[in-house]
This record gives structure tokens, sequence and C-alpha cells, in this order.
């Protein structure tokens, strides 16, 4: 990090055309806890974070998911394991979504911690790589009121089945964890308070 630059890494392109149909992963989708230690690749990475809250349309800047009013309440870190993913460090990881790509926000091992924060469900550690999808609720209420709670809540719903399906596509497990103290994975993550955290999805082979 010479030059107090952030780290930032580029994701590779993300793949539109699959070998298995949409029809086949959602027959197949299932809640997996159970994880290999084996390292996901970069490019597999691309593709669960552009499912998540990719851009589809670089005209409108569309999105994988829809939003409320195109409001885009959610903010996605990547919670990187020792050698978790192929040629990334250990660490948190703020996704970018304009240009896909991955900026480094704390450096070092922090899943068990994660997992502490969670309810010590230890599959959180064992998972090489975990997304936890965040949201700043004041970009949709701002618009909509108390009723913008609600539609944050659909729309990382909507993320989540997406990384279900990908992930299912792709041969790899997840699940998604809504058991966890909020405050504390805050803290784990190293977030400002208005950050709350909703998912925490580990991502890995099947065990």
């Amino acid at each position: 990090m010479g030059n107090n630059q952030p780290v930032q890494i580029y994701l590779p392109p993300p793949n539109q055309r699959g070998s298995i149909s949409l029809e086949e992963t959602i027959a197949q989708r299932r809640s997996i806890r159970d994880f290999s230690s084996e390292p996901v690749s970069q490019l597999q990475l691309s593709q669960i974070l552009w499912a998540a809250q990719g851009i589809t349309d670089t005209s409108w800047k569309y999105r994988a998911v829809p939003s409320a009013g195109a409001t885009y309440p959610l903010e996605i870190f990547v919670v990187c394991g020792r050698d978790g993913v192929e040629g990334i460090a250990s660490g948190i990881y703020h996704h970018n979504i304009d240009n896909h790509s991955l900026t480094l926000h704390h450096q070092g091992e922090v899943r068990l911690e994660l997992a502490r924060a969670a309810l010590n469900q230890e599959f959180i550690y064992e998972a090489p790589v975990d997304i936890v999808i965040c949201a700043l609720y004041e970009r949709t209420t701002l618009g909509y009121g108390n009723r913008g709670e609600r539609y944050v809540h659909m729309e990382v719903g909507h993320a989540g089945q997406n990384i279900y399906l990908q992930a299912t596509a792709l041969g790899l497990a997840t699940v998604a964890i809504g058991a966890f103290h909020d405050e504390q994975v805050r803290q784990v993550l190293r977030l400002d308070k208005q950050y709350k955290p909703l998912y925490i999805m580990p991502v890995g082979r099947p065990g």
C-alpha cells in the first residue's frame, strides 16, 4: 500500500452465458453449510458479485437486481480468508460496482471474528470467502419514508437469491445467514454506524 494509495483489484469481466439453464439452477439450489478449503477463482468471485449487484446495461447503469426508485441502498463487502481467493490476500474488501473492482478495506484474517459475531456458526470461518451485504437505508427512505425499509429488504432478498443461483451454476455452495449480532458484525467489518449488515453468505466449493 505504498504512497497511501488503496489497494484496488480489478476483477475479470463476468460471463453472461453459462453452461447450465436457469431452470436447472433453480431445481438444484440448496443451502449448504459444509465447505472445502479449496480457494475460489477470481472469475468465480467476479460472477458472484456481478450476479448480486453487477451492472447489466452500461448505458443506463441497470443492475442485476431491481431497486426501488433506482436508489441502490446495498453495499457489498467481501471477507477473504487466507488463500481463500486465488491471487487475493486475506482481508475485507469493498465491491466497487461502477468498475467491478475490489478495494481493500482492512487487511488480515477476520473470518473467525465474523463467525463469532454470527452466533459461532463455524462454517462462516471454514468457507474460503464470505459475502456480507449491508444496507444504507437512508438512500431509499429519503424518498419513500419508513416504507423504504421494506423495499431495502426486498432488494437484499433479490441479491441473495441471485448469489444462490450463480453459485449453483458455478458448482459452488452457499447459504444465506441472517442470525448474527448486527453491531458485532459491523465492528468486525470496521464500518461506520450507518452501515447495517443484512446477510452473510459464505461461498466455496461444497465439502
